[in-house]
């Protein structure tokens, strides 16, 4: 059994990305800090007001405490959850329930790596498990492979239609400024691509850059008073079913679908309502798990859905507006990058925006799809 939903009760009154590139000499907690202070000064609020944080960092296990220090505060309420690109998801379902609640008042939540700068590989904590050393996987990248591949085994799904989410995405980046990869990609280049961990060529793999995203949230009532128009919270779940990828139940089917559901039961809403969608893409194989796990379309789908730019620019379903992970930043973990461009979508404000967008979705992954939370945003028509 579970709760009420607070559908609508909380809304994100500021939002702000910073430093997506390359950033030399700047550490992961500054990064974060930066675009904390630009979502709270986009919210038309003050630091002081802030009694909440909601952080993770890639290279510091107490960010919390730290992110306090750092910005002089002694919050109410600090979280850290460390279940990877997900956690940002989850950090909006429960500041989105204490807001409700009157537990806080104002919920920053905030997210800083400098993985370019600081040595150009994506740092992520590898978990030893002595079922899979044997086969020295590269960490996380076989992991994903083996979704693909079995994905391909049970669907028929096709390397060439891999490589259309990261042509897709490519497409979108070359219209947003912030994105970070820009130029001409086809499907030849990626299927050319040196092979990572087959079947996933380079191209197949996110962007390693720095980069800093932040929301603030607050009551709606309270939001309507800003500066900007509120992005509602309509709903947000999130779903764990294993770690490692020897133990995932269904190398086809993540947690999403458990996430997903849920979340649209809380907005009461379904997939054919969704106007834009923004997914975690480490891995192009990503994009086509959840595009089904989601109800897009069905399972086994995935591949032919994508097919012949029907999530690029002018396709179908607008999937990774900025560019996703594959082209726009993924400086360790993407999942606040997924919610910052859903409410950009709803305010209207957009590198790439979508006309007439009242509802976006964005969702995130962690570990190695072992974790799944979705988070539906709404504009004030929804409420």
């Amino acid at each position: 059994m579970g709760g009420q939903f607070p559908r609508g009760a909380a809304s994100i009154a500021g939002l702000a990305t910073f430093g997506i590139g390359e950033m030399p000499g700047w550490s992961s907690l500054e990064l974060a800090a930066q675009a904390g202070l630009r979502a709270v000064a986009d919210a038309g609020m003050t630091m002081a007001e802030v009694d909440a944080l909601f952080i993770c960092l890639p290279d510091d296990q107490l960010a919390g405490l730290s992110f306090a220090e750092y910005l002089g505060l002694a919050p109410r309420f600090t979280d850290c959850n460390r279940t990877g690109g997900s956690a940002f998801m989850s950090h909006v379902a429960t500041a989105s329930i204490m807001l409700a609640a009157g537990y806080i008042d104002c919920a920053l939540i905030a997210y800083g790596a400098n993985q370019r700068s600081a040595g150009g590989r994506l740092a992520t904590p590898v978990r030893s498990n002595r079922w899979e050393a044997p086969y020295h996987p590269l960490f996380p990248a076989s992991s994903y492979a083996l979704a693909a591949s079995r994905h391909m085994h049970d669907y028929g799904t096709t390397r060439a239609q891999l490589a259309e989410v990261a042509v897709a995405a490519r497409r979108w980046a070359d219209t947003n400024p912030e994105a970070f990869a820009h130029g001409p990609l086809t499907i030849d280049e990626v299927l050319a691509a040196r092979m990572l961990s087959s079947p996933l060529s380079v191209r197949d793999c996110c962007l390693v850059t720095d980069g800093a995203a932040a929301l603030l949230l607050t009551r709606t009532d309270r939001a309507r008073g800003g500066p900007k128009a509120p992005v509602a919270i309509l709903g947000a779940a999130a779903a764990t079913w294993h770690n490692a990828i020897s133990q995932m139940p269904d190398l086809t089917t993540t947690a999403a679908a458990e996430s997903g559901p849920r979340s649209y039961a809380m907005a009461g809403l379904g997939p054919a309502e969704i106007d834009v969608v923004q997914l975690y893409d480490a891995f192009t194989i990503n994009t086509i798990l959840f595009l089904e796990d989601l109800g897009f379309c069905p399972k086994g789908e995935g591949g032919r859905f994508v097919e012949g730019g029907m999530i690029a620019p002018g396709g179908r379903l607008a999937v990774n507006t900025n560019g996703g992970g594959l082209s726009c930043c993924h400086p360790g973990m993407y999942g606040l990058f997924a919610l910052v461009e859903a409410a950009r979508q709803v305010r209207g404000e957009a590198a790439n925006q979508i006309g007439g967008v009242e509802v976006a979705l964005a969702h995130g992954n962690g570990g190695t799809l072992s974790s799944q939370a979705t988070a539906i945003l709404g504009s004030a028509a929804t409420l």
